[in-house]
């Protein structure tokens, strides 16, 4: 166990459990801990980043709860197609030359919340911040200023929007993503 995290016993058997048992993912408490203790022991090893959301209600373990357990990380898989591999290295090096203005490495995840909003807005039918809110349990404010910010100033792609009846629906075209990554279209 690291030195620099102190793990509850509790929270030590449920990462543990989920490391050894659902492939990272926070299935298992044990029999004490029902109801909103529940909660808060998710609250706790959130708050304190050793795990991450995962899909809209579940959770998983994250890099430094692996590292907390002193647990080897798991190495992640390779994207499924061409595109996500370009994709996964516009936003990694667009994240990289961020950060090093900012000191430090960069911090990637395959399974970022920011890479699931993008993979949203490239489906044909592209998403509504409706949608994006509930994906990723951010406030309406959280995922306009994810526009502004990651996508038109950070990774530099445009982001395309149509009205769907009396719903807004945002789309960010392969074809922009693509350039990015040096495809030709």
């Amino acid at each position: 166990m690291s030195k620099s995290t102190q793990l509850t016993p509790t929270q030590h058997a449920i990462l543990s459990h989920a490391i050894q048992h659902s492939d990272g993912r926070i299935e298992w408490f044990p029999d004490n801990v029902k109801g909103g203790a529940r909660q808060k022991v998710i609250d706790g090893l959130f708050n304190r980043a050793l795990i991450t959301p995962e899909g809209k209600q579940g959770w998983c373990v994250a890099a430094e709860g692996y590292d907390a357990l002193g647990v080897p990380r798991p190495v992640p898989q390779q994207p499924t197609s061409t595109f996500e591999a370009q994709l996964d290295k516009v936003i990694a090096n667009a994240e990289g030359q961020h950060k090093q203005q900012a000191k430090g490495t960069p911090r990637t995840r395959a399974n970022s919340k920011q890479a699931q909003v993008i993979a949203m807005l490239q489906r044909p039918e592209g998403a509504s911040i409706e949608q994006i809110m509930q994906a990723t349990d951010w406030q309406q404010h959280t995922v306009r200023g994810f526009f502004a910010g990651a996508l038109k100033k950070k990774l530099g792609l445009e982001l395309a929007s149509d009205k769907v009846g009396d719903v807004r629906v945002y789309r960010l075209p392969k074809t922009e993503v693509e350039a990015e990554a040096g495809v030709q279209a």
